[in-house]
């Protein structure tokens, strides 16, 4: 197979030089073959073929696994879509209604499959006069009938404005470039279709950094005007939309995009890093490479921020190639469009493989230092993904797949996933990494929303910003929200929550975010390695309030819930965990070292439980005993039940969950347990009978706090100003130390690490007080001021508004 080469920064007159006759893949003379295009003319030919090259792929041999397959799919598609072709007053495919507009979108991605099966080789249609003249018929009767300039948009804006121009002028730059005669498609009907672009594209839109105009919404508006630039030889629009890029590259401290700690938010209040982030990764890796080295190329400084976010921003959320739901926003709902005609499935590793394929054409644009480093992590991500493998992925078109596999034929060696913490305090997420586990957190605010529904979409995703805990595995979990898990799963009982079992209406609290709780405290702190983590958690459209706790420590997450009050009338819960079990699955659950009946549909309520073991999965810790109820279930619903525009095809899957019931109408209740990813029942039970391991100092709704004597860590969080343990704050705080001890009892030689934060954000200064007896201070961040050493350490912080941490090094006494 040949090697796929990078595309190069060139100069202009290299620039103009190029012929990608060979790099189109065309020179291996399949059946139908088009001749290839002689050497441009001028830049805006040689900007047209470099997006050729880029939507089509280079250096593949089309003979070979996987790419044979891929074209031949491509191929067959071409020919249904051929076939089923039905030109009428309201649509080109009878399954493809213009109303809604989404029809005239999906009618242009079909249009887009017929044209690289006739420009890409090994599909069968290669060159196929027929399959030309059907594609510049529906062109023409999309824009005589509705993509046209005397249309008004209706419906939903972006299919006018992203969906259906990009298709369109993908398709229009394919034909102009493989067409026998050269001349693509007739002058008039490419004049008027450009017209048509500008008509629903108008410059305005690249204007104002502000309503659609923004984060990744910015980036694909900027990639339709770049390209109607090329096509239309419109030095100016090509101008324009460079230009217009500049917004979206500095950090933000409010509304869409990144945000200095590696948060991406869209829509204002929803964490979007998996969806819309990978659209703005891979949309500036298209216009990065297009305008490189000719007369619009980007110079503007601060784009570096986007190749710094590939480490910063993504990549930790990314695990064994799947991307974290947590940040998937109302594409959890997805599954299997009935509009996609593969039939693939819109899963957590479907999010993660479109965001490793960005990454890898990003990495064309960056430096040969981080070109080698992303390239390490895909290759890890490739190696570790077994449960859909990547370089396979029917998702993939040929052009990502030659990429990815000119990266994994690399010379880097496959980077292994990380251990440590990362915290995203502007979108309310957290990522926890240790060896052979991680896990995330999804929690809400008056910032970031419970959850985003519309367009049909994810009516029922209410609870999970409610302190929804993922996590997977070493030997389990690849699968754990792949597996049918969104549309079968109880949505009341989402792993991690506390909530009212109030029944909700589908898109309760309204769309597109705007459904968030009146809170503000809501973030913590950490040093990179563990974490506190808290959450003011209230219901949604319910009365109930509560303080939720998480303590990221070496071998577990300890949760701590109090203050858990509710008026609703129903039960409160909280989820200790819901696991999908697959299709059939028998995991034994054991409590206490009795394995329990397997029997569906059986609940079972432990009077005093300490520990909890789950086989394949890990186990639970219940410090001191606690009241514990546990049910197996099958459950059956469809991908349609959460998402209008899913299958409606049914699936049934086994879950165990486990639950503290509250009761009806609590006041003040709480919770303690451990959750040990992959703990054996030894293990637990060890943990569980170890009394000195684990001290909770404090878990009420004023301050909730843990001492790990064997791990030297002392964390609390501080809803108020109080005390717990050793520490004392004079206002809402989140506060961990870490000691590193020479010798014993406890602060007598060594050091330590206190971290703070501020998650109300309000920016008013703090004092922390930490009673041991500390001898110097070693280093200390700016925002802090130490007050008092001795006999116990005084420091003033302040925090600003950005619930950053800050941190100071000690000498211990």
């Amino acid at each position: 197979m040949s090697p796929v080469p990078a595309l190069p920064v060139w100069s202009r007159r290299g620039f103009l030089a190029v012929s990608t006759a060979g790099a189109l893949g065309l020179a291996a003379g399949p059946a139908h073959a088009v001749p290839g295009p002689a050497a441009p003319a001028d830049e805006f030919t040689a900007l047209r073929r470099r997006w050729c090259e880029l939507t089509l792929g280079t250096g593949f041999d089309p003979t070979a696994p996987p790419y044979a397959a891929a074209l031949q799919e491509t191929g067959a598609l071409a020919s249904t879509f051929q076939a089923r072709m039905r030109p009428a007053a309201g649509s080109l495919w009878p399954d493809c209604r213009y109303d809604p507009p989404s029809g005239i979108t999906q009618s242009y991605s079909r249009l887009h499959t017929m044209a690289q099966a006739y420009a890409q080789p090994g599909t069968g249609r290669t060159g196929d006069p027929a399959l030309a003249q059907a594609l510049v018929t529906g062109l023409g009767h999309l824009e005589a009938t509705v993509y046209r300039t005397a249309t008004t948009r209706y419906g939903n804006w972006w299919e006018w404005q992203i969906g259906s121009p990009r298709l369109l002028l993908d398709t229009l730059a394919i034909l102009d470039e493989r067409l026998p005669d050269g001349s693509g498609v007739p002058d008039a009907l490419r004049t008027r279709c450009l017209a048509a672009v500008d008509h629903f594209v108008p410059d305005t839109m690249l204007g104002d950094y502000t309503g659609t105009s923004t984060g990744a919404n910015r980036v694909d508006l900027c990639r339709v005007v770049a390209l109607r630039g090329v096509l239309g030889r419109a030095p100016d629009k090509i101008a324009l939309a460079r230009d217009a890029l500049s917004p979206v590259f500095p950090y933000v401290t409010a509304g869409d995009g990144l945000y200095a700690d590696g948060s991406f938010v869209q829509h204002i209040w929803v964490a979007y890093s998996g969806t819309y982030g990978y659209v703005l990764l891979d949309g500036l890796g298209r216009l990065f490479a297009l305008l490189g080295g000719s007369s619009w190329q980007l110079t503007d400084p601060a784009r570096q921020i986007i190749f710094d976010s590939v480490e910063r921003a993504y990549a930790p959320l990314l695990h064994n190639g799947l991307m974290m739901d947590c940040v998937n926003g109302r594409a959890i709902s997805r599954g299997y469009l009935r509009s996609d005609e593969r039939h693939i499935l819109r899963s957590d590793h479907y999010h993660g493989h479109a965001l490793i394929a960005a990454v890898a054409l990003l990495a064309r644009s960056a430096s040969s230092a981080e070109r080698d480093r992303w390239h390490a992590m895909i290759k890890g991500w490739i190696a570790r993904d077994r449960t859909l493998p990547v370089l396979t992925d029917r998702q993939y078109p040929v052009a990502d797949l030659a990429r990815l596999g000119e990266v994994a034929r690399s010379p880097a060696a496959p980077a292994p996933e990380p251990v440590g913490h990362r915290l995203f305090p502007a979108m309310d997420r957290a990522v926890h990494r240790r060896p052979g586990w991680a896990a995330g957190l999804a929690m809400a605010s008056d910032r970031i929303a419970y959850y985003e529904n519309g367009n049909g979409e994810n009516p029922r995703g209410w609870h999970t910003g409610a302190g929804m805990l993922s996590w997977w595995g070493a030997d389990s979990g690849g699968d754990q929200y792949t597996d049918a898990f969104w549309p079968t799963v109880d949505p009341y009982r989402l792993p991690g929550t506390t909530v009212s079992t109030k029944r909700l209406a589908d898109n309760e609290g309204g769309g597109w975010g705007e459904p968030k709780p009146a809170a503000r405290w809501v973030g913590g702190t950490t040093d990179g390695t563990y974490a506190a983590l808290g959450q003011d958690l209230r219901g949604l459209a319910s009365t109930l309030t509560a303080r939720k706790s998480w303590f990221a420590l070496a071998d577990c997450v300890v949760c701590l819930g109090a203050g858990i009050t509710a008026r609703d009338g129903v039960p409160a819960e909280t989820v200790v965990d819901n696991r999908c079990l697959g299709e059939s699955g028998t995991a034994t659950l054991t409590v206490d070292g009795v394995p329990q009946p397997g029997t569906l549909g059986r609940t079972t309520a432990f009077r005093r439980a300490h520990w909890a073991h789950l086989a394949g999965h890990g186990g639970y810790v219940f410090p001191g005993g606690a009241p514990l109820t546990a049910l197996r279930e099958a459950r059956t619903g469809s991908w349609h039940d959460i998402n209008t525009t899913s299958s409606t095809e049914p699936f049934t899957r086994r879950y165990l969950t486990l639950w503290h019931d509250h009761g009806t109408d609590p006041t003040n209740a709480c919770y303690a347990y451990l959750l040990m990813p992959g703990a054996t029942p030894g293990t637990l039970a060890a943990r569980a009978a170890d009394r000195r391991w684990l001290t909770v100092l404090a878990n009420d709704a004023g301050r909730q706090a843990i001492a790990v004597d064997p791990l030297g860590v002392t964390a609390a969080n501080f809803w108020r100003a109080g005390r717990a343990g050793p520490l004392t704050a004079d206002g809402p705080a989140s506060v961990l130390v870490r000691e590193r001890r020479r010798g014993r009892p406890a602060g007598r030689g060594g050091s330590a690490r206190l971290c703070v934060a501020a998650p109300e954000r309000t920016g008013d200064t703090l004092e922390i007080t930490w009673s041991r007896p500390v001898r110097a201070v070693l280093t200390h961040d700016p925002a802090i001021e130490v007050l008092t050493t001795g006999r116990a350490l005084r420091l003033r912080v302040t925090p600003g508004t950005s619930c950053a941490t800050h941190s100071c090094t000690v000498r211990l006494g």
